[in-house]
């Protein structure tokens, strides 16, 4: 056998020997154990002094944290032959130096962490020649990055390959052309990576759960979860896939800083402004082919066109104003602020709904509804948006019992307010349960505490008409979104 061949025989022998120690079974120690199952002859502090690499303090990890500690002898994880070995399973070949992608740069083999280069390289990552043949001006232009400067200016050009800057030796800089510089994630008053809550990869830090800023030094008020409830859309998509979640908010990725919030916006990022535009032209104002108005993404159009983008004309015999007349009826607002009119015809939405209905969609049987669903409290029917109770049951969604078979005392005991006022004030007691003053027709709540004058209006409608309003915050109907119940982001209207 060649000597060469023979060193290569002892070095796969040895390699395939650390693997094998490494992967004996937990009651393997002849030497300290003195029959399978036995007990272990050294103590534990003794037992994890030989599995601790030398100088390491107590407490430190054991088996360099790539194995357990079994009677003094590291059994180290070994999912594929070779990945962890040696006797403190020390070695590990991912963690050598790369190149260009590739491990000791294609010119070296990986032992135990350090590249051992073949002949005629040299570096940490066997990543330059010993001899270049290259001239100094093809070995720079080698060395350019995507800005044609020579190794990110943050290291020097060797044989067409950067050796990039680090007098420290925290290896903090590297990148083929030097272009990742670890140094902008360190926190400048902890002095560490990502403020020690997040991971930097080329310069820029990716925070853990519940962390946030450039240096990952911001922390959340709110878990993870309720983040991610308040940043999910109504399609369930995380700022409608157009931005990102920071602690419950999300920031938009906007295409357009021209514009006042530009073409990307919404408490979800769930309006997108492109999509009124015919062909996107980003220093355009053409919206909605000019025969509309853009209202979170969907076009609503003038009177006499339709279409996704108002590109189609429609006839109609009657005026605008005479459209517009025909279909307000007793309302203030054409459709009852619930539909479209077009040529004085009410389209009510959302689209197929049957709760909205009527000529003028005056009827709104989701005015029946409590917030669960349920109709009339189960003790009614709902007509064109009230409820008809029936017989024993009242009140506006026939939620109160007429007889009451409760005391008086237990009664008054549930409709007293944190501050011991019966229904605060506002409203009347009745078997446990407030009806508020008919006569201040804003106040609501199961104490009558709160003011549904501090929910938010739109076209002079509370909630828009799109919405009930729940303690002074508007609940939106299905397909409706918005501070005031105001933007529609269910499908183009038919």
């Amino acid at each position: 056998m060649r000597p060469a061949a023979f060193r290569n025989f002892l070095l796969l022998a040895s390699s395939l020997l650390f693997a094998g120690l490494s992967a004996v079974p937990q009651s393997f120690s002849p030497s300290l154990r003195s029959a399978t199952g036995a007990a272990c002859r050294l103590s534990r502090a003794e037992s994890e002094r030989r599995c601790r690499a030398p100088g390491q303090p107590p407490g430190g990890a054991l088996c360099h944290g790539r194995g357990r500690c079994d009677c003094g002898v590291c059994i180290c994880h070994v999912n594929e032959p070779g990945v962890y070995f040696g006797p403190l399973c020390e070695c590990h070949e991912w963690v050598c130096e790369t190149y260009d992608g590739s491990t000791c740069a294609g010119h070296g083999k990986c032992d135990c962490g350090k590249c051992k280069c073949e002949e005629g390289w040299f570096g940490d990552a066997c990543q330059y020649p010993t001899h270049c043949d290259l001239t100094k001006k093809k070995s720079n232009q080698l060395c350019k990055n995507s800005q044609d400067v020579i190794c990110s200016n943050a290291g020097t050009c060797h044989c067409g390959r950067c050796k990039c800057d680090n007098p420290d030796g925290n290896s903090l800089v590297y990148g083929k052309f030097c272009e990742c510089d670890d140094r902008e994630c360190i926190d400048d008053e902890t002095e560490e990576i990502c403020g020690g809550h997040g991971k930097c990869y080329c310069g820029n830090c990716y925070c853990g759960s519940g962390w946030h800023g450039d240096k990952c030094e911001f922390q959340c008020d709110i878990t993870p979860w309720e983040s991610k409830r308040r940043c999910t859309s109504p399609d369930g998509k995380i700022c409608s896939n157009r931005g990102t979640c920071v602690c419950g908010e999300c920031s938009c990725h906007d295409v357009d800083p021209t514009g006042d919030w530009g073409d990307v916006h919404g408490d979800t990022c769930e309006c997108d402004e492109r999509d009124c535009r015919a062909v996107y032209d980003r220093y355009s104002d053409d919206f909605c082919s000019g025969h509309g108005q853009c209202n979170c993404g969907r076009c609503d159009c003038k009177v006499g066109w339709y279409g996704k983008k108002c590109e189609h004309p429609r006839s109609c015999p009657l005026s605008a104003e005479e459209s517009i007349r025909k279909c307000q009826g007793s309302s203030d607002l054409p459709c009852s602020g619930r539909g479209k009119c077009e040529c004085g015809k009410c389209t009510c939405y959302p689209p197929g709904d049957r709760r909205v209905y009527g000529k003028t969609c005056e009827c709104d049987d989701r005015r029946c509804e409590d917030l669960d669903g349920t109709v009339c409290g189960g003790h009614g029917t709902c007509s064109c948006g009230r409820c008809v109770c029936e017989r024993g049951w009242f009140g506006e969604l026939c939620q109160h019992p007429r007889k009451c078979n409760m005391t008086e005392e237990q009664s008054k005991s549930l409709c007293e307010s944190a501050d011991g006022i019966l229904c605060s004030g506002k409203g009347s007691c009745h078997c446990g349960k407030c009806i508020c003053s008919a006569e201040e027709w804003y106040i609501s709540g199961e104490l009558c505490d709160c003011d549904d004058r501090d929910c938010d209006k739109h076209d002079g409608l509370i909630c828009t008409g799109n919405g009930i309003c729940n303690c002074g915050n508007c609940e939106c109907w299905d397909g409706w979104n918005g501070n005031a119940c105001e933007i529609w982001l269910g499908t183009e209207y038919p």
